[in-house]
């Protein structure tokens, strides 16, 4: 049966009138190489070798073409795991602990001994940026910690991947601290 409706002309029962379809009149773009594709993704960020792999697989032809492409990249330097490492940290470091960002690099596929390096550096920073990322979002002015408030702000940092000696030694300076006076 066929209902008339102002905004989508005569439609079938069957047909979903929310359904998106595309113009008679439009073409597709024709397919882009692999090649351009690895281009294109690493023209907009870099990308570590895994993570390319898993978007490029899907218009490989095979495995040992897109493993071929991705050595000719990484010999030309398009593609760099040292580079994406730096980038990667530049971005997260501020908001997050180590135990965090060691394991999202580990999910990108990048080598255990880069990833030692990195989590060496961090461990020599992770104080500061812990207690930065707790006065970001506490701001504590007033004097001790309640029991709650002192569980809350724990679970908040834990939650962002610094280690619970890192917790207690930023939560330990905050709760005995004196009121400040303006």
């Amino acid at each position: 049966m066929k209902t008339k409706n102002s905004n989508f002309g005569v439609l079938d029962e069957a047909q979903d009138p929310f359904e998106v379809s595309e113009p008679s009149g439009a073409t597709k773009r024709p397919g882009l190489s692999l090649k351009a594709r690895a281009v294109g993704l690493l023209s907009r960020r870099e990308h570590s070798r895994t993570e390319l792999q898993r978007k490029l697989a899907p218009h490989a032809e095979n495995a040992e073409t897109l493993e071929k492409l991705l050595d000719e990249l990484a010999q030309a330097g398009w593609q760099s795991d040292a580079r994406f490492t730096q980038g990667w940290l530049h971005r997260k470091a501020p908001l997050h602990g180590a135990g965090r960002l060691i394991y999202d690099l580990k999910l990108q596929g990048i080598d255990a001994q880069s990833v030692a390096q990195v989590q060496a550096e961090l461990k020599l920073t992770e104080y500061d940026r812990a207690h930065a990322v707790w006065h970001r979002k506490f701001k504590q002015t007033e004097g001790r910690l309640s029991q709650a408030d002192y569980a809350r702000q724990g679970r908040f940092l834990a939650a962002r991947g610094f280690s619970a000696e890192i917790i207690r030694r930023v939560l330990k300076q905050v709760a005995y601290a004196e009121p400040i006076e303006n």
